[in-house]
């Protein structure tokens, strides 16, 4: 089960939000080739955010905390995706956005019936 927390220093009306995270679910879907069923996406907005290299304007950062296994460029491709689509909805300049892949064997990702496998 990926989690994906987004941090956002501004307010995101929870309608936004909630269109954010099925955007945010479908690219890691299609990107990691994944189970949606499994997909954890949690919206956090008006937070203090500090990032370094920040310009002035809104700021948005995402921990993604996935199981083990892909590649770098399928990686990076999730991240260009979810942050080519913070900056689009919510009007954040491409340097206040950051990605952090957190991995994971799948035996530590777990749900109510059943543990998370290998990847592959």
């Amino acid at each position: 089960m990926p989690l994906l927390q987004f941090d956002a220093d501004f307010p995101v009306a929870d309608d936004e939000a909630a269109a954010f995270a099925d955007a945010v679910t479908d690219s890691y879907v299609d990107v990691m080739d994944a189970d949606r069923s499994y997909v954890a996406v949690v919206v956090r907005d008006d937070a203090v955010l500090s990032l370094g290299r920040a310009v002035d304007g809104r700021r948005v950062f995402c921990s993604a905390d996935v199981r083990e296994g892909r590649d770098e460029e399928t990686k990076r491709e999730f991240a260009t995706s979810v942050m080519d689509e913070a900056a689009e909805r919510f009007d954040v300049p491409e340097e206040n956005l950051k990605v952090v892949f957190t991995e994971h064997a799948g035996a530590q990702m777990q749900g109510v019936d059943r543990v998370g496998g290998d990847w592959g």
